[in-house]
């Protein structure tokens, strides 16, 4: 009787376990039912810049009808691709997409629907939400690729010189190395002038990491400039995207506050944190900006005139004590450019002098 019995037990039990085995299944199907992006051609880690392109490509696996592909390359910034007019990719009806793209460092891929209004420019990695129904991003493939430059004597340092496009400024600027000189007396010359319809800059940035230490910079008068031109010096690592490029700047231009007229700002990077920037008015006249550097610490001063010692008159001061970068390979970089503004467009050739560059460890 009892052998009797245990066979319908256990049939019941084993019925059970089938049951359950097709129930988790069914579960697992539903839940890798959802949309997937995977890429098939992924471009270097690059400088950005509008003549250097790549391919993109992969594949999209459960998209819903009419949903396409929108590209973001990081560089800097987050910039649309190939061009903000342009940033519908199709989804083949083999599951396949594919486009042209400006380099960066990373590269994010996004699965949207047809009411989606991609902006041309982003601070932050794009994100899941609304009308976007998927965001993978991944890193350019292989080693980084720097862009070309040239070269320059400026402070008894060896300074390189930019020579492609750049999206510091939040627009697409060129640089040209003949905006960048030194004349007789040793003082940099740094010009913002039309080339090609478009208004090229300059930038020079050292060819080696300097470290923790006291960075200084004399540069004449900048009350001149439109609100449009910045001038920056700043500390930056182009491997470091995950890290905010390691960047720290102290800039001056035009008005930027209408509130206060504040005119320059110390920032560290990113500048949206709250307590990351620091906005204060650089008066006219020669001044010499200081960023001391150590573990832990970033003090920046302004000082009237062409020191930064005893007796030397300070303008402003702010020490930053959380979110400092450690120096990596953090490059000092000096930089005229143009900033996106739709109100203040840049009117006409500009220039800033920059007396001399100091570090002491």
């Amino acid at each position: 009787m009892q052998l009797r019995l245990l066979v319908p037990v256990f049939l019941q039990r084993s019925l059970l376990l089938v049951f359950c085995i097709a129930l988790n299944s069914c579960q697992s199907h539903k839940a890798n039912s959802g949309p997937s992006i995977e890429f098939t051609h992924i471009p270097p880690p690059a400088q950005g810049g509008r003549e250097r392109v790549d391919t993109i490509s992969g594949r999209v696996r459960n998209a819903r009808p009419k949903q396409q592909i929108v590209i973001y390359a990081h560089s800097g910034q987050w910039w649309v691709q190939p061009w903000p007019d342009h940033p519908f990719i199709p989804i083949k009806a083999d599951s396949t997409w594919s486009t042209e793209t400006h380099l960066g460092f990373e590269y994010a891929a996004l699965l949207v629907e047809p009411d989606y209004h991609p902006p041309p420019i982003m601070d932050l990695a794009p994100t899941q939400g609304g009308s976007v129904a998927l965001v993978t991003i991944v890193k350019g493939v292989g080693a980084p690729q720097f862009a070309p430059t040239a070269s320059l004597k400026f402070s008894d340092h060896d300074w390189a010189v930019r020579t492609v496009a750049s999206d510091k400024g939040g627009m697409n600027n060129l640089y040209d190395p003949e905006n960048a000189w030194t004349d007789a007396s040793g003082a940099l010359h740094m010009q913002i002038k039309k080339k090609s319809g478009m208004w090229s800059c300059a930038e020079i940035f050292l060819n080696r990491s300097l470290g923790y230490g006291t960075y200084s910079v004399t540069v004449r008068d900048t009350s001149h400039l439109e609100p449009a031109a910045a001038f920056s010096m700043f500390i930056f690592d182009e491997r470091a995207s995950e890290q905010h490029f390691r960047e720290m700047d102290v800039e001056v231009g035009g008005r930027r506050d209408a509130a206060n007229k504040n005119n320059a700002q110390y920032v560290i990077q990113p500048l949206y944190i709250p307590g990351n920037l620091f906005a204060f008015k650089a008066p006219s006249g020669t001044l010499t900006y200081v960023l001391r550097w150590e573990s832990g610490h970033a003090t920046f001063e302004t000082f009237r005139g062409r020191s930064a010692g005893a007796g030397a008159q300070l303008v402003a001061e702010h020490e930053f004590t959380s979110g400092i970068p450690s120096p990596g390979k953090a490059m000092p970089r000096l930089i005229f450019f143009v900033v996106a503004t739709d109100k203040n467009p840049m009117q006409k050739p500009s220039e800033v002098v920059v007396e001399k560059f100091e570090y002491l460890p």
